[in-house]
């Protein structure tokens, strides 16, 4: 495994973090008080979401590390995960892929330097790293093994398979999985971007012996809605399985900084904003605005509140490029909803 040589200023910002933890939980009917904590005071945060049968309770949001080792730098991503800890956030999902491994690397020296592998829960996708392409038996032990040394931990707590691989019959990857779980390896494994058809092949090979997904995530929000709702929906609800969709924000569409194209940034992510920018886009934005002022919250925050009220949804995977942003999406699992204005979002996004 991995070490990590703990530096004087690791060890303050281990020391922060581990005081941010240290406050009272007290019990109430729909959440949980925590009544101190240096980052933002008094904070109540939700009654943890269970990832199918994994046995795994969390927050219900995930905090993406897409952007970590790629747009944001060491020390930056360190702030975003500081932030995400101290606010009561547990999830992390990354991938061996997401530059290159770097984010991994960057996830791992985390939370060695942190001491929070036991606090935090760690989700990574296989497949698509281009030393272990593809979800063969071969592909899929090196992927593991590399996950594992990058990250620093002895056990991956959920691996996806990162897209579906038509050269490789699911029966041996999912076999090579089951040798992976057996080795202590792996915990649970979930499915990215997995057709209806190949999530119901996947629960028949369950069914005579081999692993079973627990958890699948795919791009879900209020802008798309159309990929997700109907079939796949359907299979994940009759599999019980544990929905993390990503792109919870649209790529910042629903965050409401960008309003006409005047303000879209020349990149790649002004580009996903911009298909955005139209009339039911502005429709979304303006009933959003009206809820949050309601409810005294961001855009972003009724966002992803709007995910989790879903009937399939664990927790949406969304991510940040600046600390202060964690705030709005942990403030979500607080935000209870009037079914008024569930109805008002459907309409606005139909």
């Amino acid at each position: 495994m991995a070490r990590h040589t703990m530096t004087r200023d690791a060890q303050r910002g281990r020391e922060a973090v581990e005081l941010e933890f240290d406050a009272e939980v007290i019990d109430e009917p729909t959440d949980v008080l925590v009544p101190s904590n240096p980052v933002s005071g008094p904070i109540r945060v939700p009654r943890k979401a269970a990832l199918g049968d994994t046995g795994i309770a969390v927050h219900p949001l995930a905090l993406g590390g897409s952007v970590f080792g790629w747009t944001l730098s060491h020390e930056a991503s360190f702030a975003v995960l500081d932030r995400f800890a101290g606010l009561g956030g547990e999830l992390i999902d990354t991938a061996d892929a997401y530059a290159s491994g770097r984010s991994e690397q960057i996830i791992g020296a985390w939370l060695a330097d942190r001491g929070l592998r036991d606090r935090m829960t760690v989700m990574t996708k296989a497949g698509r790293h281009p030393e272990h392409r593809g979800l063969s038996p071969r592909s899929l032990q090196g992927a593991v093994d590399a996950s594992l040394e990058r990250l620093g931990v002895e056990r991956i707590d959920v691996l996806f398979f990162h897209g579906e691989d038509a050269e490789v019959p699911l029966e041996e990857s999912l076999g090579a999985v089951d040798r992976l779980i057996a080795a202590g390896k792996v915990r649970s494994i979930g499915a990215s971007d997995f057709s209806p058809e190949r999530l119901i092949e996947a629960r028949v090979l369950a069914a005579n012996g081999l692993p079973r997904f627990q958890t699948v995530t795919t791009a879900y929000n209020l802008m798309d809605r159309r990929g997700f709702e109907g079939a796949p929906e359907l299979v994940a609800h009759a599999q019980g399985l544990a929905v993390l969709p990503y792109f919870a924000l649209a790529g910042g569409f629903l965050g409401g900084g960008v309003r006409r194209r005047t303000e879209l940034r020349h990149d790649a992510r002004g580009a996903r904003v911009a298909r955005h920018l139209g009339r039911r886009g502005q429709r979304v934005l303006a009933v959003l605005d009206d809820i949050a002022a309601e409810h005294g919250v961001t855009t972003a925050t009724i966002a992803v509140a709007w995910l989790q009220s879903r009937p399939t949804v664990a927790a949406p995977v969304a991510g940040v490029s600046r600390p202060e942003q964690v705030d709005a999406l942990l403030a979500a699992g607080s935000v209870q909803l009037q079914r008024s204005e569930l109805v008002e979002l459907d309409r606005a996004s139909a």
